[in-house]
């Protein structure tokens, strides 16, 4: 993979922070309790990134090449 772009719908967010603790190189909990992207993965994290996507219990991650 390469060049992956990770958004994430916060507004669906229940602020679980499995994605946080998954890659926290591109997720983190924000003030609100909800998580946000705050950098898009490199190529060592991109496994970790997609895994994040994968495992969020409510599916408000994408992960795109």
């Amino acid at each position: 993979m390469t060049n992956m772009k990770v958004t994430i719908d916060r507004s669906g967010c229940i602020g679980c922070g499995l994605c946080a603790e998954t890659c926290p190189e591109v997720f983190r909990m924000n003030e609100d309790g909800k998580a946000e992207v705050y950098a898009q993965p490199d190529k060592d994290c991109e496994n970790t990134a997609a895994e994040a996507a994968e495992n969020c219990p409510v599916a408000v991650i994408k992960a795109k090449e």
